[in-house]
């Protein structure tokens, strides 16, 4: 049952990843592996960095393929989970974790590079994905099934310089706790629904971001293992570091203007983007 360690939740599965072919991504789809996973398919846009890491995993003797799929289309999204389930079968465990970002504010973004691609990549793409492969999932009790959504602290606090990215995040927030509540309330409890929030993580996505007081920047592993073993474990939202949880209950507490003043001036939560640079070339 969700909330309780499931230790054969990996072994002999079929594991999905977006945004497979670096960073989260990857190391989610070797932690799979490593587990023994049956089989691994990496999407990812950039087709050759994620076929090497298919191979590699592949050479470990666990069944890898990676797929070429551009996950802002709902039309690829579709093709993808068909190609995928011709090659590996249905999916076991989905981990939506592909995103992107742009730090600016909010009147620089451009509306068909920045605004709909962030919105279509970030919030739409996973529930398009878990759209299709939802139903088989539901309908297969033979096994323990998850869903893992990758939102992020910034779906929890609103911050400078992150609006379209942090209104991305929120949506998946939303609709990741409302699917995992119809799930349960339908008596689905072989299917667990998890989202981690996390802070700043230091895959190169967030270059330059400055982590607020007493935030430290994830370490990618340190990011990875509390996400994964939150979802084996089948825990409604996993937050990473611990001041995440504080901000939300400060916000929560403080009138608007007293949190502003504590964001910005205490804990540095709205300079926190003040030096991104993101990742070189994307």
């Amino acid at each position: 049952m969700p909330g309780k360690p499931a230790p054969d939740v990996v072994a002999g599965s079929t594991v999905l990843i977006t945004g497979a072919a670096r960073g989260m991504g990857e190391l989610y789809a070797r932690r799979a592996a490593r587990e023994g996973a049956a089989a691994v398919a990496l999407w990812d846009v950039d087709q050759d960095a994620a076929a090497a890491v298919a191979a590699d995993i592949s050479a470990q003797g666990v069944r890898a393929d990676a797929f070429r799929v551009d996950v802002s289309s709902p039309d690829a999204v579709r093709d993808g989970v068909a190609a995928t389930r011709e090659r590996l079968g249905d999916i076991d465990i989905l981990v939506n974790n592909a995103g992107i970002v742009r730090g600016v504010p909010f009147w620089e973004h451009d509306v068909h590079r920045d605004i709909d691609l962030t919105m279509r990549i970030n919030a739409l793409a996973p529930m398009w994905l878990t759209r299709e492969v939802l139903p088989a999932m539901m309908a297969d009790r033979s096994r323990a099934k998850r869903i893992l959504n990758i939102a992020s602290a910034a779906g929890t606090i609103a911050n400078p310089n992150m609006s379209v990215y942090a209104s991305s995040k929120w949506a998946v927030i939303g609709w990741s706790e409302s699917l995992r509540l119809e799930l349960a309330r339908s008596g689905h409890d072989h299917l667990a629904v998890t989202t981690f929030c996390p802070s700043y993580v230091s895959t190169g996505m967030f270059a330059g971001a400055r982590g607020p007081l007493l935030t430290p920047i994830l370490t990618p592993d340190h990011a990875v293992e509390a996400a994964w073993t939150g979802m084996i474990a089948g825990r409604p939202i996993v937050s990473k570091p611990w001041t995440v949880k504080l901000g939300m209950a400060a916000r929560g507490v403080l009138p608007t203007r007293a949190w502003d003043w504590a964001a910005d001036r205490v804990f540095q939560v709205y300079s926190s983007m003040d030096h991104f640079t993101g990742r070189k070339g994307a």
